[in-house]
């Protein structure tokens, strides 16, 4: 059984003029990430691996949720292939997960993000929300063989406001 727990980054900022993957996060942003970090603290299992997208918005996500989870930071496997917008290089990062590792979580974007939980999950959604975390389950012991699976949570910042 693996279990993929997708993130989408939280609310960032276009107040200022920095190139796409600089953008910090909008003060919003980083409440909801804490409100929904904590809320699945106790819901999930501690990730195996945490990957997360070299943008900084993607990276700030991800340390809110990892300190939630007592996970260490210096442990996330920061990926340039996880900064993409279509899928297919979340899908290929997710595939070439060592095999040992049970629990996977990624931090990445939109629109690869809703792609992601559509075709692999079995809950429809028109769009996961920034700060929005999606759960789903396959009954395969390999990551590279992953197929249709089960979604088992969705938490999105609005569920819990």
């Amino acid at each position: 059984m693996k279990t993929l727990i997708i993130v989408r980054h939280a609310k960032s900022s276009w107040e200022y003029p920095v190139d796409d993957k600089d953008r910090t996060l909008k003060l919003r942003g980083i409440t909801d990430a804490h409100l929904v970090a904590k809320h699945i603290a106790a819901k999930i299992e501690t990730p195996g691996v945490i990957f997360s997208s070299i943008a900084n918005r993607a990276l700030h996500t991800c340390a809110i949720f990892t300190r939630c989870l007592d996970y260490p930071f210096e442990k996330v496997i920061i990926k340039e292939s996880m900064y993409d917008f279509g899928g297919s290089g979340l899908v290929a990062t997710v595939k070439s997960c060592d095999d040992e590792v049970d629990t996977l979580m990624v931090f990445g974007h939109n629109h690869a993000i809703t792609a992601v939980a559509n075709t692999y999950g079995s809950q429809f959604f028109d769009n996961v929300p920034t700060s929005g975390v999606v759960v789903i389950q396959f009954d395969t012991n390999s990551w590279e063989t992953i197929s249709e699976g089960k979604t088992i949570l969705k938490v999105f910042p609005k569920d819990l406001k």
